[in-house]
């Protein structure tokens, strides 16, 4: 197929920003009754900071650890404890509304995961960029040792570690300039 055909479907398919903000907003409702519910189901309190802590997360795309949280919903001005933030995000991943990684360093990083594709990981040993990706092949993998292994599969994880080229392209340079 063209690139001008595949620019057409691109443009066609490709929700408008308003239309966006309606999908958002409606997941954003729809994880607000979730997590409401978790709360309820374990008699626990519904706190403004809980919630706030729910709509930054979701307000985020890709990737983030704690502290990035933590600081940026200071930024913002909201009012906020770093023990209230640790203990939401364990609550939230408890629900599935969030997932939490490590990937290979001693930072937990965490990513929004209600109505978002299943994806993976490839991860830089040397910066931690972390790149997503997604391949239907590997669900047909999943599926197929499932049935294989007599398994029912409720979820997987791939991390692909390596050195991106950016690292690799400064890593070439610095040896180029070393003198023999």
């Amino acid at each position: 197929m063209g690139g001008s055909s595949e620019t057409g479907y691109a443009a066609k398919h490709t929700p408008s920003a308003a239309s966006q903000a309606a999908l958002n907003t409606d997941k954003l409702e729809e994880v607000r009754k979730l997590f409401t519910a978790h709360l309820e189901n374990k008699g626990l309190r519904k706190t403004g900071e809980r919630y706030s802590i729910l709509e930054e997360i979701y307000a985020r795309s890709g990737h983030f650890d704690v502290d990035e949280l933590y600081a940026g919903m200071k930024e913002r001005g909201l009012q906020v404890s770093r023990a209230t933030v640790y203990n939401t995000l364990d609550l939230l991943v408890e629900q599935g509304l969030v997932s939490k990684h490590q990937f290979g360093r001693n930072l937990a990083q965490y990513e929004k995961s209600y109505g978002y594709r299943q994806h993976d990981h490839v991860i830089c040993t040397e910066c931690h960029k972390v790149v997503e990706f997604c391949d239907p092949r590997i669900h047909g993998i999943q599926t197929m040792v499932g049935e294989l292994l007599n398994f029912h599969i409720l979820h997987h994880s791939l991390n692909l570690y390596g050195i991106c080229g950016d690292c690799r392209a400064q890593a070439a340079a610095r040896s180029s300039a070393t003198p023999a």
